[in-house]
């Protein structure tokens, strides 16, 4: 199927997906008790209520006009809406495509007009605001949306890369590709298992909260439980909510705000902590296993793939970990390859990204041909020339993170190199210079280093790295 230049051109077609048949038997039923637990925002159901609401919900929606082979299109916020929704749609073999809620409107009329759907599901009324909110309890509607088409492709799930680094991608995956991810990660050492509890701080629309927290836990019988805030009391009150092992799977910001509670409770039956999107900062992990006497794992992975890799231990960083069962990787030239049987856009994209077979995942990374141990050392692109000698922003950036009185920072290039940095309140930037310069070579170093209140993030708490995001995130705290 083709479509005209703003839409999607698909580049690959899967086998279509059975409709509820693999909904019911890997998630909702999957062989565990009725009455155990399966999720917790703020009321707590068990398997078989779960299951009774997506049963209803589905009935619902094909009332409405979805069928298999239709599309509908999810703009909820973290609620359990968006659970029964997404599993009640799957039921009934629509292609669904995940909005996240935080889009403006310009943001999400523009996606909507690249992926059509022929139904928008949204919020009965307005949402309350709050960045700090866990989770909401909020109505769903269903709308027919005017431009909208049935599905091209059999892919079931349809979602918009993060655009951290660009221009979203539109990224298609099927079934049997959702189902061999939540298998997978039953694989990884680590991951919490029948009886277990899940404290879920990442979005629930974009990979490691959608696959990790949602989908698999629902396979393997654990519960999946949202804070009803996003602070370090909030956080801390859900994991001691019960006497379950309980593993916490955040974004590196979520483990340095965990490691600076000097005091925090008691929790024994936390027994870990998992992170992915991004690297944590020099002295996070140490930090955070020091407060709780538990590791911190981390999961690396891609949109278009899932989770390509894992190390749960915490024992190898700077090491990424290892491949995840399943996953072929090799790198070329420095760059991290991923084995793709078929490509994973449906929209226009870099001709190279995918070809014979393998995904260019852009970033750089080191492979160890005897133990197998992965290192992804950032972004490809992060390598640049300054007056003819190769620098890397991402040693720089690590570098300046690591200074006393740096929260965070980011470096890019920007016809020189430029970093944007959150200081401590008696921090300068001048101080802030005088230091790196101690460490990184003259020609590495910054022409400036920008003060900002807080870096630019993405949906998913990735920093933004284009530079005019940044330069204007500087302007507003001048």
């Amino acid at each position: 199927m083709s479509r005209d230049s703003g839409g999607l051109r698909p580049e690959t077609t899967g086998p279509e997906h059975d409709g509820g048949n693999w909904v019911d038997d890997l998630l909702l039923h999957a062989g565990h008790e009725d009455t155990a637990p399966a999720v917790h925002m703020g009321e707590r159901l068990d398997r078989a209520t779960l299951r009774r609401r997506v049963h209803a919900r589905h009935a619902e929606l094909t009332e409405s006009g979805l069928r298999g082979g239709g599309t509908v299109a999810l703009r909820l916020p973290p609620s359990l809406a968006l659970l029964t929704d997404l599993l009640a749609a799957w039921r009934a073999g629509a292609q669904v495509v995940l909005l996240d809620h935080r889009l403006t409107g310009h943001e999400t009329d523009r996606a909507l007009r690249r992926v059509a759907p022929q139904f928008v599901i949204r919020p009965a009324g307005p949402v309350r605001s709050g960045a700090l909110r866990g989770f909401h309890t909020v109505d769903a509607v269903v709308e027919p949306y005017a431009e909208g088409r049935p599905a091209g492709t059999g892919h079931a799930l349809v979602q918009l890369s993060s655009g951290s680094t660009g221009p979203s991608k539109v990224i298609g995956r099927t079934a049997a590709d959702l189902a061999a991810e939540v298998r997978r990660y039953t694989l990884i050492p680590g991951m919490p298992g029948p009886g277990g509890r899940i404290v879920v701080l990442n979005s629930l629309v974009h990979a490691m909260g959608l696959m990790a927290g949602l989908l698999h836990s629902l396979h393997a019988g654990v519960e999946i439980v949202l804070p009803e805030r996003m602070t370090a009391d909030g956080i801390l009150g859900a994991v001691a909510a019960r006497s379950a092992p309980t593993v916490i799977t955040g974004v590196p910001f979520h483990a340095q705000l965990l490691a600076s509670v000097s005091a925090p409770p008691p929790l024994p039956h936390l027994v870990r902590a998992i992170t992915a999107g991004e690297s944590v900062r020099p002295g996070v992990a140490e930090a955070f296993t020091a407060r709780y006497a538990v590791p911190l794992g981390e999961v690396y992975g891609m949109t278009e793939t899932g989770v390509i890799a894992a190390d749960l231990s915490g024992t190898n960083r700077p090491a990424t970990g290892w491949a995840a069962p399943g996953i072929d990787v090799r790198t070329v030239d420095g760059e991290l390859l991923v084995r793709r049987p078929v490509s994973p856009y449906l929209g226009p994209t870099e001709p190279d990204r995918w070809s014979d077979g393998w995904l260019r995942t852009r970033d750089a990374a080191t492979l160890d041909p005897e133990t197998g141990l992965l290192a992804v050392l950032g972004r490809l692109d992060s390598q640049v020339s300054v007056g003819g000698l190769k620098v890397d922003l991402t040693e720089v950036e690590r570098t300046l993170s690591e200074l006393p009185g740096v929260r965070e920072a980011v470096v890019v290039h920007d016809g020189a190199i430029e970093a944007y940095a959150v200081l401590d309140a008696e921090v300068t930037a001048r101080a802030v210079e005088a230091l790196l310069a101690e460490r990184v070579a003259s020609f590495k170093l910054p022409r400036r280093i920008h003060p900002v209140t807080a870096l630019p993030r993405t949906t998913t708490g990735k920093p933004v790295r284009d530079p005019a995001a940044l330069r204007a995130a500087a302007l507003e705290r001048v």
